[in-house]
């Protein structure tokens, strides 16, 4: 397991009763439904992971950019602040990951 991982798993297993594995978030990330569940680790992965870390874990999982984009813009209306991931532009502003693709493209 990567050292990404390793930091990722820590930070949205260390307060839940269960775990889930970097395949099982993998999965969780980038699935619409996540939402409407209103899934615990993903909104931990998504409001607590540094977007850098976020980033890393969602290229080494090969995990679709735009579906986590997505779900990260639906927790950011859910929860009314705007996620590290937040796919919803704004006027004027980019989001941590719109500015990490736009280095890495």
């Amino acid at each position: 397991m990567s050292s990404t991982t390793s930091k990722v798993l820590a930070k949205v297993n260390a307060s839940y009763a269960t775990w889930v594995t970097a395949s099982e978030l993998a999965s969780k990330i980038a699935r619409e439904d996540s939402v409407s569940r209103c899934d615990s680790h993903v909104f931990t992965f998504l409001s607590e992971v540094p977007a850098n870390l976020q980033q890393a874990f969602i290229e080494e999982m090969g995990v679709s950019k735009d579906a986590v984009l997505s779900v990260a813009e639906g927790f950011s209306e859910l929860a009314s602040f705007d996620m590290a991931l937040r796919g919803q532009q704004t006027v004027g502003r980019t989001t941590s990951l719109q500015r990490l693709i736009a280095q890495t493209d």
